[in-house]
C-alpha cells in the first residue's frame, strides 16, 4: 500500500485527537461502570471497523484484509496483557477511581514504544528478508512456551522491569498516593508518587508483549502503515476492555492455548513466506484464510473456556455442599 507523508501525518493527528478526546472525557478520576466501559469498548471497535472498511472502499482490499487480521490478532494478544495489568494494579493497590488514569497514560507510553519497535522492524525487514526465518522461529517457540505455561500450576507473576527499577532508584517513591499527582516534594527532594510508578510499570511492561505481537503482525502484513494502525486501534481500546472483562478474565481458561495456536500458525506462515522469498516453491497462506482461521480459533477458545469454567464452578458448588453435609452429620453425631 502506497501511503503518502500527508496520509501518515493525518492518521497520526487523527489518532492523537482520539486519544485527546478519550483523556478529556475521562479527565476526572472516577470508578468506571460496566455500562460506561461497554459503550466505549463498542465505540473503539466501531472506529476500527470503519477504518478497515474505509480502506476497502478506497480500493485497498488487500490492505483492508490485512488490517482486520492484524487488528483481531493484536486485540486477542492484548487481552492476555490484561492478566498482567490486573496483577500490577493489585500489587500497587491502585485505588479504583485512579485505575482509568493509570491505564490511559500506560497505554500511551506503550503505543509510543511500539511505534519505535514497528519502525525498527520495518527497516530490518526491508533490508534483510532472512529475518522472517527468525521471526517465524521465535513465534513458534513462543507458542510452545505459552502451552507449557498454561499447563503448569505456577501462579502468574509480574515480569521483572529494569526500567521501572532504575526510575525508582533515581527518583525515589512516595509512601502513598497523592491524587493524580505524578511527582511531589518530600523534604525538599522531588520523588515519584506510586501513581507514576504504576503508569511506568504498565507502559514499559508492554515491551515484553511487543516482542511477540510485533513479529506476529509482521507475519500478516509487511506494510508499516497497517502494522501501526492495527496496533494503535487495538491498544487504544484496551483501557475500556480492562473494566469490561476484568472480572471475566479468569473464565478464559483456554485463552493461552488459543493464542499459542494463533502464534504458531503465524510463525509457520512467516517461515513459508521466507522460503518463498528465497525461491523455494512452497504454498503461501492467504490473508482471507488467515483472518478466518484466527477468528475460528478465538471463537472456539472462548466457547470451550466458558464451558470449562461453568463445569468447574458446578464441581466447586457440589463439593461445598458435600462438605457442608459432612460437617452437619459430624455435629449431629457429636
Amino acid at each position: 500500500m502506497d501511503v503518502s507523508m500527508t496520509m501518515w501525518v493525518l492518521t497520526v493527528l487523527g489518532l492523537c485527537a482520539l486519544i485527546g478526546a478519550d483523556f478529556f472525557i475521562g479527565r476526572k478520576p472516577h470508578d468506571v461502570s460496566v455500562k460506561e466501559a461497554g459503550i466505549w469498548t463498542g465505540v473503539w471497535i466501531v472506529l476500527a471497523g470503519l477504518f478497515g472498511l474505509g480502506l476497502w472502499f478506497a480500493g485497498e482490499t488487500q490492505a483492508s484484509g490485512e488490517f482486520f487480521a492484524g487488528y483481531i490478532t493484536e486485540k486477542s494478544l492484548s487481552v492476555d496483557n490484561l492478566f498482567v495489568f490486573v496483577l500490577i494494579m493489585a500489587k500497587f493497590a491502585v485505588p479504583s477511581h485512579l485505575q482509568q488514569r493509570v491505564l490511559l497514560v500506560g497505554v500511551v507510553i506503550a503505543l509510543v514504544l511500539r511505534t519505535i519497535f514497528i519502525a525498527a522492524g520495518a527497516a530490518i525487514i526491508a533490508n534483510f528478508s532472512w529475518v522472517f526465518y527468525i521471526f517465524g522461529a521465535f513465534l513458534i517457540y513462543t507458542a510452545w512456551k505459552l502451552i507449557q505455561e498454561a499447563r503448569s500450576d505456577q501462579e502468574d507473576e509480574i515480569p521483572e522491569n529494569r526500567v521501572l527499577k532504575m526510575a525508582e532508584k533515581r527518583f525515589g517513591v512516595a509512601d502513598r498516593y497523592h491524587g493524580t499527582k505524578l511527582f511531589i516534594k518530600v523534604n525538599g527532594k522531588r520523588v515519584m508518587t506510586p501513581l507514576m510508578v504504576v503508569m511506568l510499570a504498565i507502559g514499559t511492561t508492554d515491551i515484553l508483549f511487543a516482542l511477540d505481537s510485533i513479529p506476529a503482525i509482521f507475519g500478516l502484513t509487511q506494510d508499516p502503515y497497517i502494522v501501526f494502525t492495527a496496533n494503535a486501534f487495538a491498544l487504544m481500546g484496551l483501557r475500556q476492555l480492562y473494566f469490561l472483562i476484568g472480572g471475566l478474565l479468569k473464565k478464559l481458561v483456554h485463552l493461552s492455548y488459543g493464542l499459542s495456536v494463533i502464534l504458531g500458525f503465524i510463525g509457520v506462515k512467516l517461515v513459508l513466506h521466507a522460503l518463498h522469498e528465497s525461491g523455494v516453491h512452497v504454498p503461501e497462506i492467504s490473508i482471507p484464510f488467515s483472518l478466518a482461521f484466527i477468528c475460528l480459533v478465538l471463537i472456539v477458545t472462548t466457547i470451550t473456556s466458558l464451558i470449562a469454567s461453568k463445569r468447574q464452578a458446578q464441581r466447586e458448588a457440589a463439593e461445598s455442599v458435600a462438605d457442608a453435609d459432612g460437617a452437619e452429620k459430624d455435629s449431629i453425631g457429636a
